[in-house]
């Protein structure tokens, strides 16, 4: 039988493949466009993308993550990741480094200084958060119930964040604020203290959507898609032409017709789209049966750890692949308002490729060290005489046998004589006859 890790680490390549392969297909072009082959697609950049995020699987699944739960305040990393975070998603505001795109600055770039990298602050909060919460409910268990010493500040931390991602990205920020308010419930937080800051948090989402007029034309289009077709609604009819389009098989493999300029954000937050063109009902099963078996490894992968900060952390990622996964297959069938959320470990982007597999690396990490220290604890408790070379002398464990309890014999009684009184055993009273 498969195990839970091995489960996970097959999903998450098999996502990564398919990722490459709809990558390349949905950057098809006409005319002039170079070909998409073999050889193209095994030495691109999203090809290599993808072996950095399973090498970083690899290297996070050796990382003692527990080791960073159970120390303390200064000693561990973890409790400098919230300021890190914090400072992080500021950076995005620097002239020098902060880089807008489609009208919102979401970018850390370091071209200016030299360097082609740049990444998004936002992927690093939203797999940062989880563990940083995990980490504090995990040393404040025993005061979460009680709401201003305990559940107050992992609140306010979560919604600092949250708020502070949504001024550019609304999407990831409530991202962030559902997967971090299903740890702090398992955390131990009452749900009496979490429901008065629900109106707030609605309150607040409300002004967001006020606060830009493309949002409200999203949300507008969302109701009545076919009120403007050339303009708000058009990303939205697009996207269900394409899905509508590979009816149960799909046109086939690179066969698709809305990604030649029909369909916006087609390699990026709209792949699934393409997928479902191309592939069909049977294509984009596939890819929800891959989320599902994560979902599932992990959720049993934190059922069978004992401490509280080890299973918030694996409820804490498994929540956050979960619900964004949900988010985006809403967004490109049309259920949902059009919205920027990336398909995880499918959609363009190295950020969120590496950051996806290296959360996950922790969760295999984690079970892998349970399974290891649960089959050394018999070994190390008692040692057999059998397992003990000719030459072992020494036994860790003296053998202690218990000596046969002594068996009394029995006393046969002798056969009675003629004066009529009757012999018998000492265990009775003897009994005199009537002469």
């Amino acid at each position: 039988m498969i195990r839970t890790t091995d489960a996970i680490v097959l999903s998450a390549l098999a996502l990564l493949c398919l990722g490459v392969v709809m990558v390349h297909s949905a950057g098809m072009g006409v005319g002039g466009a170079e070909p998409v082959t073999f050889v193209s697609i095994l030495f691109s950049q999203t090809t290599i993308y993808a072996a950095l995020a399973m090498v970083c699987l690899f290297l996070a699944s050796r990382y003692p993550i527990e080791k960073n739960l159970t120390t303390c305040r200064g000693g561990s990393a973890l409790a400098w990741l919230l300021p890190a975070i914090v400072i992080v998603c500021l950076l995005v505001y620097v002239p020098v480094i902060g880089r807008g795109v489609n009208g919102a600055r979401r970018w850390v770039s370091l071209s200016g200084f030299g360097v082609p990298f740049g990444f998004q602050p936002s992927e690093i909060a939203k797999w940062g958060l989880p563990l940083a919460l995990a980490w504090h409910l995990g040393r404040q268990r025993h005061r979460m119930d009680r709401f201003f010493v305990g559940a107050l500040p992992a609140m306010l931390a979560l919604g600092g964040v949250a708020g502070l991602i949504a001024l550019e990205d609304l999407g990831t920020g409530v991202l962030i604020a559902v997967a971090g308010g299903v740890v702090l419930l398992a955390g131990g937080v009452r749900l009496k203290h979490i429901l008065p800051a629900a109106p707030v948090a609605i309150v607040l989402l409300v002004v967001a959507v006020m606060m830009e007029p493309y949002r409200v034309r999203r949300v507008l289009s969302f109701l009545d898609p076919w009120g403007d077709p050339e303009g708000a609604g058009y990303h939205m009819l697009q996207s269900m032409s394409a899905v509508s389009g590979g009816e149960g098989f799909g046109r086939g493999l690179g066969f698709g017709l809305q990604k030649f300029g029909y369909l916006p954000e087609d390699q990026n937050d709209f792949l699934f789209a393409v997928v479902c063109e191309e592939m069909g009902v049977v294509g984009a099963g596939l890819v929800i049966l891959l989320y599902l078996v994560i979902l599932w490894a992990g959720i049993r992968i934190m059922r069978e750890q004992k401490r509280l900060a080890v299973r918030l952390v694996c409820l804490g990622i498994v929540t956050t692949i979960g619900v964004q996964a949900i988010i985006n297959t809403v967004v490109v069938t049309g259920l949902g308002p059009t919205k920027g959320i990336a398909l995880p470990l499918m959609s363009s982007g190295g950020t969120g490729w590496i950051l996806t597999a290296a959360s996950l690396g922790l969760i295999v990490g984690i079970e892998r060290r349970r399974v290891a220290m649960a089959g050394a604890q018999p070994a190390t408790e008692t040692r057999s005489i059998e397992s003990l070379s000719p030459a072992t002398h020494i036994v860790t464990k003296p053998l202690r046998l218990r000596p046969p309890a002594p068996k009394t014999p029995a006393i046969e009684p002798a056969p009675a004589a003629d004066s009529g009184i009757e012999v018998v055993s000492p265990r009775r009273k003897p009994m005199r006859t009537a002469g």
